[in-house]
């Protein structure tokens, strides 16, 4: 019985310089006794090689966004010791930092069987810095500038003197609001921290902390008075409730691992409310699927640093990740990806079957948890765009006499939902029914970004509509864009394109459906386009620039700033190769992100509309976890103060001593 070929992979990436082009080489090594013919070689990574791109030294028999399948020249035999290299020239996402390249790589024999190849980080000609992976370190300084850790800071401290730390705290409430607040806390903190004790009996040495309740405090508002003997928290509500525990939780913490810089007050007080309702971390888990454990740990590190919204990405063109009982194609066929599957290996899942979904079950204890933690999930299908999954699964949504093809941005064709297809909406209604049962919040958010300017031109049952909305003229002129290259932007970049009217069209209707059932819609900023839902049922997400925000906030929409330059998380700390993440949108640090603030330049009137901020945690670079806990810890924290801090208490000397105390995801930490 012979065995397996033993291979390896290495990517070098080329940046463009005076007259030659950039290169991106993909190099498998045969380190194995025999030699190999009659093979394929697979793939995937952020990078996204054009489909019309120079390819040297095989040819590319497949692809699809950043999935790729190579093939050698005919006769080629791969020696032991001999390596195959493959050039390509013409990307259409280039390489930025060190995640882009492929992550994920496999060979096809020539019986059908497959061999998973080694990838090392692609190599940047130029760049020898050493890769970083793991959270950046924040130490804790010999001397802080006060001497309470506390994040976000709160509205008002004025706490006094110091005594020795306690051993925990021995929790007292009083009445059903106090014993659900300390529930969860007992529960939060055992989780979080689960050897350190924070709550515990007198008979351990616990301290009193009494919760008690006190009319007029908002929904998340709370009072602290701390003594000698004990601590006594009040609020109106159990999550401000929470939130008083969480910052003594943190104060404790501080003190006992800290004792020379951090103090635990003996008197004074803190009186404390967010400064913006909307305090917010979304997670795209289609492109990357997060198990239920780790969904829980993120609504946990959330609660820690008092965030009260849950944006929850649940479908892409790379997956589909809700069980909806209506439909079970969409998680049997759109939920795993895999070669020979309807969707291949993306993104460096590999070729073998990875991939989920969460069930109904799940998401209702995840939605009970998020209940128990003061947060409010709000869960996403991304529509009419970003449908690739979902079309795989359910090909009876096309048009069944649409031809030729359009590509997205992110290199998917025919990837949209069409709006002429009556069993479209019969689709959308059902799916929208069943996730209005499982997130009892109201608000359906329907996604509405990156729509392709040439989407529907090739369907008859598109065109047909677009002529009975905007004449003959538009209805050629769109038509006119089928198979054409390049049109790869959001449709809401010309006014008055066809896809834009037909866009218009199709989120007029599923607005008007999710109001019918009692829910707000919300949807990125590019829902605004046509002008077409009620502003009293709808909220934004902008998140191209900040000029944007302000325009729709200026038109009277309810905006969510998540700018991308400043609160995506998948963009990289710096411009640094060795830092992973993504680039298009620009870079920022941690500082760079807390200093950034959504409500500068704003009138008075436009910060009517600004309902908050809220982190992006976009999943394409993230299939090592040590690549999430670099990206997302301490930037997560810093949008948490920057929605609960006014902008006048903000400081970032502050916040960087204390940053190191937040927990974060996974547990990796950048090398010291």
């Amino acid at each position: 019985m012979s065995s397996a070929p033993k291979l390896s992979l290495v990517t070098i990436w080329t940046p463009a310089k005076d007259d030659v082009a950039l290169s991106y080489a993909i190099k498998l090594t045969n380190n194995g006794p025999g030699p190999l013919s009659g093979f394929k070689l697979g793939v995937s990574g952020p990078a996204r090689i054009d489909p019309h791109a120079e390819v040297e030294g095989g040819t590319l028999q497949v692809r699809l966004s950043n999935h790729s399948l190579f093939v050698p020249p005919a006769g080629f035999v791969l020696e032991p010791g001999q390596t195959w290299t493959v050039t390509a020239r013409g990307l259409s996402y280039g390489l930025r930092h060190w995640s882009d390249g492929a992550n994920s790589a496999y060979v096809v024999l020539a019986d059908g069987s497959m061999v998973i190849v080694g990838t090392a980080p692609t190599q940047a000609i130029g760049s020898n810095a050493p890769l970083l992976k793991g959270a950046a370190r924040f130490p804790m300084p010999a001397k802080a500038p006060v001497d309470v850790s506390i994040i976000p800071w709160p509205k008002n401290v004025s706490t006094t003197g110091s005594r020795s730390v306690p051993a925990g705290l021995d929790l007292k409430p009083e009445g059903d609001a106090a014993g659900k607040a300390a529930a969860a806390f007992t529960t939060l903190v055992a989780d979080l921290f689960p050897v350190e004790g924070l709550v515990r009996s007198a008979a351990e040495g616990g301290m009193p902390v009494l919760l008690q309740s006190k009319s007029g405090l908002g929904p998340e508002a709370y009072d602290i008075a701390f003594a000698q003997d004990a601590v006594t928290i009040s609020a109106t509500a159990q999550t401000g409730l929470l939130y008083g525990l969480i910052t003594v939780g943190q104060i404790l913490r501080g003190a006992k691992q800290h004792p020379l810089t951090l103090v635990f007050p003996s008197g004074g007080t803190i009186s404390d409310e967010p400064g913006l309702v909307w305090r917010g971390s979304h997670l795209d888990v289609a492109r990357q699927f997060y198990s239920s454990a780790e969904v829980s740990r993120l609504l946990k590190l959330m609660a820690w640093n008092k965030m009260n919204r849950f944006h929850w990405h649940l479908s892409e063109d790379e997956g589909w990740r809700v069980e909806i009982d209506a439909y079970p194609q969409l998680t049997a066929i759109g939920a795993w990806r895999g070669h020979g599957k309807a969707l291949p290996p993306l993104l460096g899942s590999g070729p073998h079957p990875t991939g989920g979904f969460y069930t109904k079950t799940a998401i209702r204890d995840l939605v009970a948890l998020g209940q128990s933690l003061g947060i409010q999930i709000v869960p996403e299908i991304d529509i009419p765009g970003h449908c690739y999954a979902a079309l795989v699964a359910l090909p009876e949504l096309r048009d069944p006499n649409e031809i030729g093809e359009y590509q997205s941005v992110q290199g998917f064709p025919n990837n949209c939902l069409n709006p002429a297809h009556e069993p479209v909406y019969k689709f959308i209604e059902t799916v929208i029914d069943e996730m209005l049962e499982m997130f009892p919040g109201g608000i359906f958010h329907l996604g509405a970004d990156e729509v392709p300017l040439a989407a529907w031109s090739g369907s008859p049952l598109a065109l047909a509509l677009l002529e009975k909305l905007a004449g003959k003229a538009i209805a050629d002129k769109h038509r006119s864009l089928l198979n054409s290259v390049g049109n790869l932007h959001g449709a809401d970049e010309i006014e008055g394109s066809g896809t834009a009217i037909l866009q218009a069209y199709f989120i007029k209707r599923v607005h008007a459906y999710i109001a019918s059932r009692g829910a707000i819609t919300g949807g990125w900023e590019e829902a605004a386009h046509g002008n077409v839902v009620d502003k009293a049922k709808t909220y934004l997400v902008g998140w191209r620039t900040v000029e944007a925000n302000a325009a729709l906030a200026a038109e009277g929409y309810d905006i969510v700033a998540s700018p991308g330059q400043r609160y995506y998380l998948d963009m990289a700390n710096s411009l640094s190769w060795s830092e992973p993440g993504a680039g298009w949108a620009g870079w920022s640090g941690p500082e760079e992100t807390y200093e950034f603030e959504a409500r500068e330049g704003w009138s008075p009137d436009k910060l009517k509309h600004l309902l908050g901020v809220q982190a992006c945690i976009w999943s394409e670079p993230m299939t090592d976890r040590a690549i999430f806990d670099r990206l997302v810890f301490p930037r997560i924290s810093a949008i948490a103060e920057a929605g609960w801090t006014t902008p006048e208490r903000k400081s970032w000397k502050r916040f960087s001593a204390f940053a190191g105390m937040m927990p974060i995801m996974y547990g990796n930490w950048a090398e010291a």
